[in-house]
């Protein structure tokens, strides 16, 4: 770690059961707020993306507590980013002998938080 950079901590939560474009409708909320103030948003959001963010979130405080013993009242959501996953490939046949692919996408979060 170079001198006077602050202290981040990361969490990274993998293969969420989700499209990332959905994923970052919830991102793009929370980027930039504190921990606590971005949790509240989470808890009230109606999308499904929100739980599993919010726990990555939580992760990250607690990393930044345990690593560094930063408190979490002081933390804020420096970096969120969400990056594609694989995709499961599936199968649904058409009329007329076609074939339709069904992909099942996948995403994966990321979360960096540093003091404020």
């Amino acid at each position: 770690m170079e001198q006077n950079a602050k202290p981040e901590a990361r969490a990274h939560t993998k293969y969420i059961r989700m499209s990332a474009q959905k994923v970052r409708l919830v991102v793009d909320q929370v980027r930039g707020m504190p921990v606590d103030r971005a949790l509240a948003v989470l808890r009230f959001s109606t999308k499904r993306a929100a739980l599993p963010i919010a726990n990555t979130i939580k992760s990250a405080a607690a990393n930044a507590n345990e690593i560094y013993g930063l408190d979490p009242q002081d933390l804020v959501v420096s970096k969120i980013y969400c990056d594609e996953g694989p995709t499961m490939k599936r199968a649904r046949f058409g009329a007329r002998g076609r074939y339709k692919p069904i992909l099942k996408r996948s995403s994966h979060v990321t979360v960096v938080v540093t003091e404020k």
